[in-house]
Parts: C-alpha cells; structure tokens; sequence
C-alpha cells in the first residue's frame, strides 16, 4: 500500500514539474528538458508504451518525422497514447530544444 502511495506522489509531483517549467521559459538544457518531460515514457530514446514508435532516426523518418518542427508538432498534436504537451505545459523555446537534442541523440 504504502508503495502505491509514493508512485501516486512522485507521478503528481512530476506533472506539477512539468509544467512550471514550460511556463516559466525553463532556460535548461535540451537534455535536461528531455528527462524532465519525456524519459518516463521514451526512457534513452525507446518507448515503454509502444516500442515501434521510439525515437531513433530511422524509425522518426518511417513515421514522417525528420525535422525538430515535426517532433513540436507531435508533441503538440500527438496520437493515441501520448501525452500532449501543449504550449502551457512545454513553451516552444523548451519544446525546440527537446527536439534539437532527440535529433542530435537518438540516431
């Protein structure tokens, strides 16, 4: 029980983290941004929800991602499964920099 306590605390506290820092325009680093948002469900670039749509280059591309606007877009209008990270949650100068590292990272 008392595990099922701290999961529920930390799942909340990471979504209240979320979004300040996409709020507050965040000035970390692309990295930093990416484990903050995104690693819980693309943890070093996979997918724990849906292994076929990691963010390897390869698998970008067969999806028509090849560009960091492509990865905003997708985080601002993603499909079925995906958190959507609206301008509110992530700002776009944080989003770009998601992008930027995701495409520099993940080849």
């Amino acid at each position: 029980m008392a595990r099922g306590v701290v999961i529920v605390v930390l799942t909340i506290g990471l979504a209240a983290c979320s979004g300040e820092a996409g709020r507050s325009g965040s000035g970390l680093p692309g990295g930093e941004l990416f484990l903050r948002h995104c690693s819980g469900c693309h943890p070093d670039g996979g997918n724990s929800k849906y292994p076929p749509k990691s963010l390897d280059r390869f698998t970008l591309a067969a999806n028509g991602i090849r560009t960091a606007d492509d990865i905003v877009d997708k985080m601002r209008n993603p499909g079925q499964g995906m958190t959507r990270f609206d301008r509110q949650a992530i700002g776009d100068a944080d989003a770009r920099k998601i992008a930027d590292y995701i495409l520099a990272t993940f080849r």
